[in-house]
Protein backbone atom coordinates (compact mmCIF):
# COMPACT_ATOMS: atom_id res chain seq x y z
CA UNK A 1 0.00 0.00 0.00
CA UNK A 2 1.07 3.60 -0.68
CA UNK A 3 0.11 6.28 1.85
CA UNK A 4 0.02 9.91 0.66
CA UNK A 5 -0.27 12.27 3.63
CA UNK A 6 -0.36 15.64 1.86
CA UNK A 7 -1.85 17.04 -1.35
CA UNK A 8 -0.78 15.47 -4.64
CA UNK A 9 -1.96 15.99 -8.20
CA UNK A 10 -4.93 13.70 -8.82
CA UNK A 11 -3.68 12.39 -12.16
CA UNK A 12 -0.52 11.14 -10.47
CA UNK A 13 -2.55 9.51 -7.70
CA UNK A 14 -4.61 7.70 -10.34
CA UNK A 15 -1.40 6.57 -12.03
CA UNK A 16 -0.38 4.88 -8.77
CA UNK A 17 -3.83 3.36 -8.24
CA UNK A 18 -3.48 1.49 -11.52
CA UNK A 19 -0.93 -0.82 -9.85
CA UNK A 20 -1.17 -0.28 -6.10
CA UNK A 21 -3.60 0.18 -3.25
CA UNK A 22 -3.40 3.89 -2.37
CA UNK A 23 -4.57 5.86 0.66
CA UNK A 24 -4.52 9.55 -0.27
CA UNK A 25 -5.67 11.79 2.57
CA UNK A 26 -4.13 15.25 2.66
CA UNK A 27 -5.35 15.76 6.24
CA UNK A 28 -3.26 12.87 7.60
CA UNK A 29 -0.36 15.28 8.12
CA UNK A 30 -2.42 16.91 10.88
CA UNK A 31 -3.69 13.63 12.40
CA UNK A 32 -0.62 11.92 13.78
CA UNK A 33 -2.40 8.96 15.35
CA UNK A 34 -4.26 8.16 12.13
CA UNK A 35 -1.08 8.52 10.08
CA UNK A 36 0.83 6.15 12.36
CA UNK A 37 -2.05 3.66 12.16
CA UNK A 38 -2.12 3.85 8.36
CA UNK A 39 1.62 3.31 8.16
CA UNK A 40 1.39 -0.18 9.70
CA UNK A 41 0.54 -1.58 6.25
CA UNK A 42 2.38 0.97 4.09
CA UNK A 43 5.12 -0.07 1.67
CA UNK A 44 5.61 3.54 0.56
CA UNK A 45 4.89 7.00 1.92
CA UNK A 46 4.59 10.18 -0.15
CA UNK A 47 4.91 13.53 1.65
CA UNK A 48 5.50 17.23 1.09
CA UNK A 49 7.34 19.35 3.66
CA UNK A 50 5.03 19.12 6.67
CA UNK A 51 4.92 15.40 7.39
CA UNK A 52 7.72 14.55 9.81
CA UNK A 53 9.29 11.27 8.73
CA UNK A 54 11.09 10.78 12.01
CA UNK A 55 12.20 7.83 14.11
CA UNK A 56 8.75 7.46 15.68
CA UNK A 57 6.97 7.29 12.33
CA UNK A 58 9.56 4.91 10.92
CA UNK A 59 9.18 2.67 13.97
CA UNK A 60 5.43 2.44 13.33
CA UNK A 61 6.02 1.51 9.66
CA UNK A 62 7.37 -2.07 9.60
CA UNK A 63 6.81 -2.53 5.85
CA UNK A 64 8.06 0.88 4.71
CA UNK A 65 10.67 0.73 1.94
CA UNK A 66 10.22 3.98 -0.02
CA UNK A 67 9.58 7.63 0.91
CA UNK A 68 8.71 9.96 -1.95
CA UNK A 69 9.15 13.68 -1.33
CA UNK A 70 6.95 16.05 -3.35
CA UNK A 71 9.71 18.67 -3.43
CA UNK A 72 13.46 18.78 -2.87
CA UNK A 73 14.15 19.75 0.75
CA UNK A 74 14.69 16.79 3.06
CA UNK A 75 14.82 18.54 6.44
CA UNK A 76 11.48 16.93 7.45
CA UNK A 77 12.87 13.46 6.73
CA UNK A 78 15.33 11.67 9.00
CA UNK A 79 17.48 10.46 6.14
CA UNK A 80 19.97 8.75 8.47
CA UNK A 81 17.21 6.71 10.10
CA UNK A 82 15.81 5.85 6.68
CA UNK A 83 19.21 4.70 5.45
CA UNK A 84 19.75 2.63 8.60
CA UNK A 85 16.51 0.73 7.99
CA UNK A 86 16.91 0.37 4.23
CA UNK A 87 14.27 2.93 3.27
CA UNK A 88 14.90 4.68 -0.05
CA UNK A 89 14.21 8.44 -0.06
CA UNK A 90 13.22 9.92 -3.41
CA UNK A 91 13.08 13.72 -3.84
CA UNK A 92 11.55 15.47 -6.88
CA UNK A 93 14.84 17.08 -7.87
CA UNK A 94 14.41 19.80 -10.48
CA UNK A 95 10.66 19.40 -11.00
CA UNK A 96 9.67 22.69 -9.33
CA UNK A 97 12.82 24.66 -10.21
CA UNK A 98 11.15 26.88 -12.83
CA UNK A 99 8.39 27.91 -10.41
CA UNK A 100 10.92 28.90 -7.73
CA UNK A 101 13.08 30.78 -10.23
CA UNK A 102 10.06 32.73 -11.50
CA UNK A 103 9.11 33.57 -7.91
CA UNK A 104 12.57 35.03 -7.33
CA UNK A 105 12.49 37.20 -10.44
CA UNK A 106 8.91 38.32 -9.86
CA UNK A 107 9.41 39.34 -6.24
CA UNK A 108 12.70 41.07 -7.08
CA UNK A 109 10.90 43.17 -9.69
CA UNK A 110 8.03 43.99 -7.33
CA UNK A 111 10.28 45.03 -4.47
CA UNK A 112 12.63 47.10 -6.59
CA UNK A 113 9.74 48.95 -8.25
CA UNK A 114 7.76 49.36 -5.01
CA UNK A 115 4.46 50.44 -6.57
CA UNK A 116 2.23 47.39 -6.34
CA UNK A 117 0.52 48.07 -3.00
CA UNK A 118 -1.19 51.26 -4.20
CA UNK A 119 -4.46 49.82 -5.54
CA UNK A 120 -6.58 50.85 -2.54
CA UNK A 121 -5.22 54.40 -2.58
CA UNK A 122 -5.72 54.83 -6.33
CA UNK A 123 -9.23 53.34 -6.20
CA UNK A 124 -10.11 55.73 -3.37
CA UNK A 125 -9.20 58.75 -5.51
CA UNK A 126 -5.82 59.45 -3.98
CA UNK A 127 -2.97 59.77 -6.44
CA UNK A 128 0.42 58.88 -4.88
CA UNK A 129 2.30 59.41 -8.13
CA UNK A 130 5.11 61.47 -6.64
CA UNK A 131 5.72 59.04 -3.78
CA UNK A 132 5.79 56.07 -6.13
CA UNK A 133 8.04 57.56 -8.80
CA UNK A 134 11.30 56.40 -7.20
CA UNK A 135 11.17 52.72 -8.12
CA UNK A 136 14.16 50.92 -9.59
CA UNK A 137 14.56 48.84 -12.73
CA UNK A 138 15.77 45.25 -12.63
CA UNK A 139 17.93 45.58 -15.73
CA UNK A 140 21.56 46.32 -14.95
CA UNK A 141 21.36 45.17 -11.35
CA UNK A 142 23.52 42.43 -9.82
CA UNK A 143 21.81 39.26 -8.62
CA UNK A 144 23.70 37.25 -6.02
CA UNK A 145 22.75 33.59 -5.71
CA UNK A 146 23.68 31.82 -2.50
CA UNK A 147 23.56 28.27 -3.83
CA UNK A 148 24.22 27.34 -7.44
CA UNK A 149 22.32 24.09 -7.89
CA UNK A 150 19.47 23.39 -10.31
CA UNK A 151 17.18 26.17 -9.04
CA UNK A 152 20.01 28.70 -8.88
CA UNK A 153 21.04 27.90 -12.43
CA UNK A 154 17.54 28.31 -13.86
CA UNK A 155 17.24 31.58 -11.93
CA UNK A 156 20.54 32.69 -13.47
CA UNK A 157 19.25 31.98 -17.00
CA UNK A 158 16.08 34.01 -16.41
CA UNK A 159 18.09 36.83 -14.86
CA UNK A 160 20.51 37.03 -17.78
CA UNK A 161 17.56 37.28 -20.19
CA UNK A 162 16.40 40.34 -18.26
CA UNK A 163 19.78 42.04 -18.33
CA UNK A 164 21.08 41.29 -14.85
CA UNK A 165 24.65 40.48 -13.92
CA UNK A 166 24.70 37.23 -11.94
CA UNK A 167 27.21 36.16 -9.31
CA UNK A 168 27.01 33.14 -7.03
CA UNK A 169 28.48 31.50 -3.97
CA UNK A 170 28.44 27.73 -3.56
CA UNK A 171 31.33 25.86 -1.94
CA UNK A 172 29.83 22.59 -3.16
CA UNK A 173 30.35 23.57 -6.83
CA UNK A 174 34.00 23.40 -7.87
CA UNK A 175 35.64 26.41 -9.49
CA UNK A 176 36.22 24.42 -12.70
CA UNK A 177 32.61 23.28 -13.04
CA UNK A 178 31.45 23.99 -16.60
CA UNK A 179 28.25 25.63 -15.35
CA UNK A 180 30.05 28.83 -14.31
CA UNK A 181 31.24 29.55 -17.83
CA UNK A 182 28.20 28.11 -19.57
CA UNK A 183 25.81 30.36 -17.64
CA UNK A 184 28.08 33.40 -17.45
CA UNK A 185 28.04 33.41 -13.66
CA UNK A 186 31.01 34.61 -11.63
CA UNK A 187 32.03 32.86 -8.42
CA UNK A 188 32.26 35.01 -5.29
CA UNK A 189 32.97 34.45 -1.61
CA UNK A 190 29.86 34.86 0.53
CA UNK A 191 31.05 38.17 1.95
CA UNK A 192 31.93 39.58 -1.49
CA UNK A 193 28.57 38.49 -2.90
CA UNK A 194 26.66 40.22 -0.12
CA UNK A 195 28.61 43.45 -0.59
CA UNK A 196 28.18 43.51 -4.37
CA UNK A 197 24.59 42.34 -4.95
CA UNK A 198 21.51 44.48 -5.44
CA UNK A 199 19.36 41.36 -4.99
CA UNK A 200 20.39 38.36 -2.88
CA UNK A 201 18.50 35.09 -3.32
CA UNK A 202 18.97 31.96 -1.22
CA UNK A 203 19.06 28.49 -2.78
CA UNK A 204 20.67 26.22 -0.20
CA UNK A 205 19.26 23.40 1.95
CA UNK A 206 18.85 23.76 5.69
CA UNK A 207 21.60 21.85 7.46
CA UNK A 208 24.16 22.48 10.18
CA UNK A 209 26.43 24.47 7.85
CA UNK A 210 23.65 26.77 6.61
CA UNK A 211 21.56 27.28 9.74
CA UNK A 212 21.83 30.95 10.66
CA UNK A 213 24.02 31.60 7.61
CA UNK A 214 22.50 35.02 7.00
CA UNK A 215 22.76 36.49 10.48
CA UNK A 216 22.74 40.15 11.54
CA UNK A 217 26.47 40.58 10.85
CA UNK A 218 26.18 39.25 7.31
CA UNK A 219 22.99 41.20 6.59
CA UNK A 220 24.96 44.30 7.62
CA UNK A 221 27.41 43.55 4.81
CA UNK A 222 24.69 43.96 2.17
CA UNK A 223 24.34 47.14 0.10
CA UNK A 224 22.02 49.67 1.64
CA UNK A 225 18.68 49.27 -0.13
CA UNK A 226 19.42 45.74 -1.38
CA UNK A 227 16.67 43.17 -1.73
CA UNK A 228 16.68 39.80 0.09
CA UNK A 229 14.70 36.79 -1.14
CA UNK A 230 14.44 33.50 0.75
CA UNK A 231 12.57 30.72 -1.04
CA UNK A 232 14.90 28.02 0.34
CA UNK A 233 14.27 27.19 4.00
CA UNK A 234 13.48 29.01 7.21
CA UNK A 235 16.31 28.88 9.70
CA UNK A 236 18.90 29.98 7.15
CA UNK A 237 18.05 33.64 7.77
CA UNK A 238 17.94 35.50 11.09
CA UNK A 239 14.35 36.73 10.91
CA UNK A 240 14.73 39.30 13.69
CA UNK A 241 17.72 40.82 11.87
CA UNK A 242 15.72 41.02 8.62
CA UNK A 243 12.87 42.84 10.38
CA UNK A 244 15.28 45.33 11.95
CA UNK A 245 17.05 45.94 8.63
CA UNK A 246 13.73 46.57 6.84
CA UNK A 247 12.51 48.96 9.53
CA UNK A 248 15.79 50.91 9.49
CA UNK A 249 15.94 51.08 5.68
CA UNK A 250 19.19 49.12 5.53
CA UNK A 251 17.35 46.58 3.39
CA UNK A 252 15.25 47.96 0.56
CA UNK A 253 12.89 45.02 0.66
CA UNK A 254 12.52 41.33 1.38
CA UNK A 255 10.43 38.44 0.12
CA UNK A 256 10.18 35.41 2.38
CA UNK A 257 8.38 32.23 1.45
CA UNK A 258 9.82 30.11 4.28
CA UNK A 259 10.16 30.63 8.01
CA UNK A 260 11.74 29.15 11.12
CA UNK A 261 8.24 28.18 12.30
CA UNK A 262 5.39 27.57 9.89
CA UNK A 263 2.69 28.80 9.93
CA UNK A 264 3.46 32.16 11.53
CA UNK A 265 1.68 33.11 14.74
CA UNK A 266 -1.27 35.48 14.31
CA UNK A 267 0.57 38.16 16.29
CA UNK A 268 3.91 37.64 14.57
CA UNK A 269 6.65 40.25 14.52
CA UNK A 270 6.26 40.51 10.73
CA UNK A 271 3.08 42.58 11.00
CA UNK A 272 3.39 46.10 9.56
CA UNK A 273 7.01 45.66 8.44
CA UNK A 274 7.65 47.89 5.38
CA UNK A 275 8.74 46.74 1.92
CA UNK A 276 7.93 43.12 2.65
CA UNK A 277 6.34 40.24 0.75
CA UNK A 278 5.37 37.16 2.77
CA UNK A 279 4.07 33.99 1.12
CA UNK A 280 3.14 30.64 2.74
CA UNK A 281 5.86 28.27 1.41
CA UNK A 282 4.47 28.26 -2.14
CA UNK A 283 7.39 29.47 -4.28
CA UNK A 284 7.71 26.02 -5.82
CA UNK A 285 3.99 25.27 -5.94
CA UNK A 286 2.16 26.15 -9.15
CA UNK A 287 -0.34 24.16 -11.20
CA UNK A 288 2.42 23.17 -13.60
CA UNK A 289 5.02 22.40 -10.93
CA UNK A 290 2.57 20.35 -8.89
CA UNK A 291 1.81 18.24 -11.96
CA UNK A 292 5.52 17.74 -12.73
CA UNK A 293 6.49 16.99 -9.13
CA UNK A 294 3.57 14.61 -8.61
CA UNK A 295 4.15 12.73 -11.85
CA UNK A 296 7.88 12.40 -11.19
CA UNK A 297 7.37 11.02 -7.69
CA UNK A 298 4.54 8.72 -8.76
CA UNK A 299 6.70 7.22 -11.49
CA UNK A 300 9.82 6.88 -9.35
CA UNK A 301 7.98 5.41 -6.35
CA UNK A 302 6.19 2.93 -8.63
CA UNK A 303 9.49 1.96 -10.25
CA UNK A 304 11.11 1.42 -6.84
CA UNK A 305 8.23 -0.73 -5.58
CA UNK A 306 8.16 -2.82 -8.75
CA UNK A 307 11.90 -3.40 -8.42
CA UNK A 308 11.50 -4.48 -4.82
CA UNK A 309 8.72 -6.90 -5.77
CA UNK A 310 11.03 -8.66 -8.23
CA UNK A 311 13.70 -9.37 -5.60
Amino acid sequence: MIVISEFMDDSAVQLLRADFKVLHDASLVDRAADLHAAMKLADALIVRNRTQVNAALIASSPRLKVVGRLGVGLDNIDTAACAATGIEVIPATGANAVSVAEYVITTAMMLLRGVYNSSAEVAAGRWPRAQLSHGRELRGKTLGLIGFGSIGRITARLAHNLGLKVIAHDPMVSADDAAWLELGVTHRSLEALLAESDVVSLHVPLMAQTRGMLDAARIALMKRGAILINSARGGIVDEVAVIKALRSGALGGAALDVFEREPLAASSAWADVPHLILTPHVAGVTVEANARVSEMIAQRVATALHALAKR
